[in-house]
């Protein structure tokens, strides 16, 4: 797998300066490093040791199993990272720092969880057991290696479906999945994960932040999994039909990983402890529309197949962040659009194909 382009990185560090600047010597602990969120955090931390000699020691944790010269490339041979091999489920905490040879810690960013939709409806096991015994056992480390910030990467699931009348949800919607209904397994192991964090600041000190990630498009991101935008842009890639699997009326928005990844890092060093803030975008687009904008943007005149009939009268599916929290008070924004977003996208694809 490639790694992210320098224009990427770039725009991560103009916008992150201050964050690295004041991470620089830090030790920092990546849980889900080869992941699409941890990918991101490890390789714009590594440009910024490159670029302005931040000096931050990134510990990326992958899987005992997982070969990263084959399976994840893009994150070996950075500056100021060092892979540390680990299942979050098992971490022991005096064992993981004798193994690491990482003596303290200064923080934690912890991405890790097993989530693939066609997997959890075979079996939702492991994404519970990740979930709640993985943050655990992070959380754990976190304080036995006297860590000070814990990020915790949470996700808008947490919400459960959007009500109607509600076009964008703010961190205050107390609404939630159906904690009987194994399929929402992700939603409810995120909201066990947030509770962990609150705890653990309030027993310990901890101090932790919860980012609800919303939906996201960039490298990195799989295109063959249940991302609706991934999927579409493979189909794009590929010449087309890009289909549409559902009636094309589910409301979705997009950030833009780099975007995303500023947001992070923002979070993570200034970000109100014990606090929870929405992560994504909150310009709304059907799923219809997004088909036809990234079938115009990939311009080989692939074609557009929408599978299901609306139903006249049903409500619209909506997914969608309330933003205003993180822009008021942290002073981040959408710099990206969704447009140039998709033509990165789809550009970094094509250049590596």
């Amino acid at each position: 797998m490639p790694r992210i382009s320098t224009p990427d990185l770039e725009h991560v560090l103009r916008l992150s300066e201050d964050a690295f600047a004041a991470l620089r010597g830090s030790r920092i602990l990546v849980t889900g490093a080869t992941g699409f969120v941890g990918s991101w955090m490890v390789e714009t931390a590594a440009y910024a040791n490159a670029v302005m000699d931040a000096r931050i020691d990134v510990l990326a944790l992958v899987p005992p199993g997982l070969d990263v010269a084959s399976d994840a490339p893009h994150i070996r041979e950075l500056p100021g990272v060092r892979i540390v091999r680990g299942d979050v489920r098992t971490l022991d905490p005096v064992g993981f720092a004798s193994a690491a040879g990482s003596g303290s810690i200064n923080g934690v960013i912890h991405t890790a969880i097993a989530v693939d939709a066609k997997t959890i409806a075979e079996n939702p096991i492991p994404t519970l057991e990740t979930a709640v015994d993985g943050t655990s056992r992070t959380l754990a480390v976190a304080k036995h290696a006297g860590a000070k910030r814990f990020l915790f990467l949470s996700s808008g699931a947490v919400y459960g479906a959007s009500p109607n009348g509600v076009p964008t949800i703010p961190e205050t919607y107390l609404g939630g999945p159906d904690p009987a209904d194994p399929r929402l397994v992700y939603a409810e192991g995120k909201r066990m994960g947030e509770m962990m964090c609150a705890c653990y600041t309030r027993a310990y000190g901890l101090e932790t932040v919860m980012a609800r990630g919303f939906a996201f498009v960039g490298p990195h991101l799989p295109l063959d999994r249940h991302f609706a935008i991934g999927n579409f842009i493979r189909d794009a890639l590929a010449g087309g039909p890009i289909v549409v699997a559902s009636d094309g009326t589910p409301v979705r928005s997009f950030q833009y990983a780099a975007d995303m990844a500023t947001w992070l890092w923002a979070l993570f060093v200034r970000g109100q402890s014990g606090r929870a803030y929405n992560v994504g975008s909150s310009r709304a687009v059907s799923v219809g529309e997004l088909a036809e904008l990234v079938a115009r943007i990939a311009g080989n005149g692939c074609a557009v197949e929408v599978r299901r009939k609306p139903v006249p009268g049903a409500p619209i599916d909506r997914y969608v962040p309330d933003v205003r929290l993180a822009a008021e008070t942290m002073g981040l924004a959408e710099w990206i659009g969704l447009e140039d977003a998709i033509a990165r996208t789809i550009r970094w694809h094509r250049s590596h194909a």
